[in-house]
């Protein structure tokens, strides 16, 4: 039971492992989503729907790569948390998209939860913000 007491000592290790992971799903999601820059306006792609791909390609590529390093954490946090809130929203109110399934919207929250923690918690010790910043 004294292992399970002392888990708390390895919170930082933790934090990495979650900024990795989650860092590198939305590094990999966001890059895919540049080949959006070369497309044209289409009935299946609006050019609304077009511009906010091309703004999320930048977006979760940034905030990727800020969770992977850790440097602005928390604001990183914040924004991809707003990306997978409208993610979310998108696939049950407009594609009407079970939990579950293909194309299910149980990452996303999985990811949303692991954003909005590490909004409230910040990166750790091993991060860029401890170094720049002491948080």
């Amino acid at each position: 039971m004294d292992f399970l007491t002392n888990l708390h000592l390895y919170q930082d290790w933790a934090l990495l492992a979650l900024r990795l992971a989650v860092g590198a799903i939305f590094l990999a999601h966001g890059t895919q989503k540049f080949a959006m820059w070369k497309m044209k306006a289409s009935e299946q792609m609006p050019s609304g729907m077009l511009s906010v791909m091309r703004v999320l390609s930048v977006a979760e590529t940034a905030g990727g790569a800020a969770l992977i390093v850790g440097f602005l954490t928390q604001s990183a946090g914040i924004g991809l948390g707003v990306i997978m809130l409208g993610a979310i929203w998108m696939k049950i109110s407009k594609w009407k998209k079970k939990f579950t399934g293909d194309g299910g919207w149980e990452l996303d929250l999985v990811l949303f939860a692991s954003a909005a923690l590490l909004a409230c918690v910040g990166a750790g010790v091993i991060s860029l913000d401890n170094v720049f910043f002491g948080i």
